[in-house]
């Protein structure tokens, strides 16, 4: 199984940041991505040092023949179809792919050249775990071994406040 985590803030040509997740989710084929399931959509508060619009977030299952590097690659292309442009850590952002995990793999970042599987703060975001338990709440963390739905349910609740499903 192969997870990533889709976010977004700002509005582009396609509409507002919902409109863009969809949007994204729609573009995935053509980047070799076939989307298997995709959660709901949440309304999630903007965790930064400083103010911001609040966020729209979901997790995607997805299959691909890419290698995880090839489709990191292609994640990033597809935010860059999208405006994203990356000048400062935790800025607002018309379009952010997280590849979350990839069949099980676990690489550190020492081994990763750049890519840490899973991804190394998952276990520690209600704006991932919330979509992600909602999807796959069996799924498995490939280094604790907890499930999405047992991380989730371990979090502070200041890390769940605010997060709620778009009708």
């Amino acid at each position: 199984m192969i997870f990533v985590a889709l976010g977004a803030n700002l509005s582009g040509p396609w509409g507002g940041p919902e409109a863009g997740v969809k949007e994204a989710l729609q573009r995935f084929a053509s980047y070799g991505i076939k989307v298997v399931a995709v959660s709901a959509l949440y309304r999630t508060p903007a965790i930064t040092p400083y103010a911001q619009p609040d966020f729209v977030n979901a997790v995607a299952k997805v299959e691909s023949a890419l290698s995880p590097k090839a489709l990191l690659a292609q994640l990033h292309r597809i935010e860059e179809a999208f405006g994203r442009v990356r000048t400062q850590r935790w800025q607002e952002r018309t379009l952010d792919l997280d590849l979350l995990d990839y069949d099980g793999l676990s690489w550190p970042e020492a081994a990763a050249n750049q890519l840490v599987l899973p991804h190394p703060r998952l276990s520690m975001r209600g704006f991932v775990l919330v979509p992600l338990a909602e999807i796959a709440p069996d799924w498995r963390h490939p280094v604790t071994g907890k499930s999405a739905l047992d991380l989730l349910e371990s979090l502070p609740e200041s890390e769940k406040r605010g997060i709620t499903a778009i009708p």
